[in-house]
């Protein structure tokens, strides 16, 4: 499935790629509990090996969201409100961030103090949601540094981190996962017995592969979407 304008590529709809790059074949749902919200930096979306797309599709209970600064109403929304009257509010909500040096030139306030075993304290039918920022290192730091109601919400740290398997798109720093990678392995903390979100690996490994058919002159079928 793919859509077209007059003078421009078809896109497909659901990507939002180029309909010869569609990746909706790469797509593996998975099951979850914790609502996701993917707040994707500007320069990123345009980014052609990102994976926070893909990641989002895979994910039945998450949101996308593109900017670098939000008004402070529409952000509380995004963060505590109700997506949906078919998703209830978040009982508590987690920015996913790592422990970081003080950078001056992006000062940020501490973030309130929380345990893993705070998330037993919450009600039975209690929701979590996780906050995900999508953009280099640098720049999803400027992100929290401009909205102040992110730097509000108490952190996931990430713990027992794998070596990176996303090997197209070269990293920074040792250790840095991608936003798919990483928001796997917090899922895989917080959701400990939810098997199925390997799946999302899978995603990505079958992403790669597309990708390196790109890179030798195969293509697939333009604008076939898994839906």
């Amino acid at each position: 499935m793919s859509i077209s304008t007059p003078g421009r590529r078809a896109h497909c709809p659901q990507c939002l790629r180029p309909a010869a790059a569609c990746i909706c074949r790469c797509v593996q749902p998975v099951e979850h509990r914790t609502q996701v919200l993917l707040l994707q930096h500007p320069m990123e979306a345009a980014h052609p090996k990102g994976t926070a797309r893909l990641l989002h599709l895979c994910l039945p209970l998450s949101r996308m969201e593109v900017g670098e600064r939000w008004p402070d109403a529409p952000l509380q929304s995004l963060l505590h409100g109700r997506w949906s009257d078919a998703l209830p509010a978040p009982a508590l909500t987690l920015l996913l961030y790592p422990p970081s040096p003080p950078d001056p030139g992006l000062p940020l306030q501490a973030p309130p103090p929380w345990e893993m075993t705070d998330l037993v304290r919450l009600p039975q039918d209690g929701v979590l949601r996780l906050v995900v920022l999508d953009g280099t290192w640098r720049k999803s730091r400027k992100m929290l540094y401009l909205n102040p109601g992110l730097q509000q919400l108490p952190r996931l740290p990430l713990h027992d981190l794998p070596q990176g398997r996303y090997t197209i798109r070269k990293a920074h720093l040792p250790g840095q996962l991608s936003t798919l990678e990483a928001t796997w392995a917090a899922l895989r903390q917080l959701e400990p017995g939810q098997d199925t979100l390997d799946g999302l690996l899978q995603a990505m490994a079958d992403l790669q592969q597309q990708y390196r058919h790109w890179a030798h002159g195969v293509s697939g079928p333009p604008g076939i979407c898994k839906t």
